[in-house]
């Protein structure tokens, strides 16, 4: 072995060092970085180790000046000037196992349910992961039962579609999903709480999705309270398991609720990174990484399963035109109004039937089918037209022969339209019971 050899196998012996920084300003959330910013990129991970031992896991979310700009996924509690802060690595990760199953998580990917450590996987995969090339991608399947009669019957979705269940606050979209994913018959249902209130995480676990549901689910958890980058990681480790799940064939639910939580936390974040804000103050960036979460569920390639995506979608002032939504609504292949004067009158779940549509619906019902969602569209439309006018006692019967129908099967749509949250109605069931309320025949395959 020559000298130089031997140099080189020392070195090869020798334990990797560590590169750090030193903070230098905090304003807010975001802390100023110098001496690492030439060996970092966006994302990657930096560790900040104030006096008293912690370690604090942050990101870096954009450069000024040569100085790196990082934001902590906790709080910043005993960082000072002059604190040390160490490249911890790049491009983070998760590494999912079957036995995740039944678990309750953070966005890290640590337990919260006491259930002791998870078990890690062999196969990493990256928290921001690409969706499949457009051209290996598989077409959408067959109907999805989802057990809630509104949705199999009047807005059916597919295996790997992607729907929007828009509402306000309070009108019900949580306990709508949860009743998807207890009753779907999906394989398996990773369901991401972004921004979600603390005090019902807990609830929505044990009464709304039950230990039936739990046991074939995976739950991510970021309160509302939590840093904007543990509420953006949230959705993309939701996404993460969804796609680990859909690699070994499975028909995976995934569910997000909700979006418009997931780009306030980028709004937070773009914003403090000193990103110039468009309407409502959403940076531009909110638009792209919005496009790049919900492009990646769907089908496949070949030989994989599909993600069925319902992502809440929580519009500031019932305003189902503001940016979020608009722009959610553009991207996804469906989306499922849902109406606070319905939920007002006491009709649960509140769906606008009228206003709700599903891109696939068309092409996944037989001939019978179709006919019988048809009928009940004209005759909800027909009184919704007269609605008015009917209420003030302003309609004289006979004036309209379809008017007068409508109003005769008006009720018992609606009654078949409400649903409570422990009942559960199969595809067929929906269409044979919609048929027998037209008097129509058919509605099951």
């Amino acid at each position: 072995m020559t000298a130089i050899d031997h140099i080189l196998h020392e070195l090869d012996l020798l334990k990797p060092s560590s590169t750090y920084g030193y903070v230098t300003k905090i304003l807010g959330l975001v802390v100023e970085v110098t001496g690492i910013a030439d060996r970092l990129s966006i994302g990657a991970m930096v560790i900040l180790r104030p006096r008293d031992g912690r370690k604090i896991q942050c990101e870096a979310i954009g450069f000024r000046e040569g100085i790196a700009l990082v934001m902590p996924f906790s709080t910043l509690e005993g960082v000072g000037l002059g604190c040390k802060a160490e490249i911890a690595g790049y491009s983070p990760t998760i590494a999912p196992d079957e036995s995740w199953l039944g678990r309750v998580i953070n966005a890290l990917g640590e337990p919260l349910d006491g259930k002791g450590p998870l078990r890690q996987g062999s196969l990493p995969i990256p928290l921001r992961n690409s969706p499949p090339p457009a051209n290996k991608r598989t077409r959408i399947g067959p109907k999805l039962d989802l057990g809630v009669r509104a949705v199999n019957t009047f807005l059916a979705t597919c295996m790997g579609q992607r729907m929007g269940i828009f509402s306000g606050s309070g009108v019900g979209k949580s306990v709508t999903i949860s009743m998807m994913a207890r009753y779907t018959v999906a394989d398996v249902s990773v369901i991401g709480l972004v921004g979600e209130r603390g005090r019902e995480v807990q609830e929505f676990i044990e009464d709304d999705l039950g230990a039936e549901g739990l046991a074939r689910s995976v739950v991510v958890v970021a309160t509302g309270d939590e840093p904007p980058l543990m509420r953006r990681q949230a959705a993309y480790l939701t996404m993460a398991l969804a796609e680990y799940f859909r690699a070994r064939n499975n028909q995976v639910l995934c569910m997000i609720d909700s979006v418009t939580r997931f780009a306030m936390a980028l709004r937070e974040i773009g914003l403090s990174a000193g990103e110039p804000p468009t309407t409502k103050g959403y940076p531009p960036s909110m638009y792209g990484e919005l496009a790049r979460l919900l492009e990646r569920a769907g089908p496949g390639i070949q030989g994989q399963g599909a993600i069925t995506g319902l992502f809440s979608v929580l519009v500031e002032g019932d305003d189902m035109n503001e940016p979020v939504a608009d722009a959610a609504r553009g991207i996804l292949d469906g989306h499922i109004v849902m109406d606070r004067s319905i939920a007002d009158r006491g009709r649960y779940p509140a769906i606008d039937i009228l206003k709700s549509v599903s891109r696939s619906m068309p092409e996944c019902l037989d001939q019978q089918q179709r006919q019988i969602v048809r009928r009940a569209k004209e005759l909800i439309s027909t009184y919704e037209d007269m609605a008015e006018l009917i209420r003030l006692g302003a309609y004289r019967k006979g004036s309209d022969p379809k008017v007068d129908e409508a109003i005769q099967y008006y009720d018992k749509i609606e009654a078949f339209l409400n649903q409570q949250k422990n009942e559960k109605t199969t595809i067929d069931e929906g269409f044979a019971q919609l048929a027998k309320i037209l008097h129509m025949n058919g509605g099951a395959q």
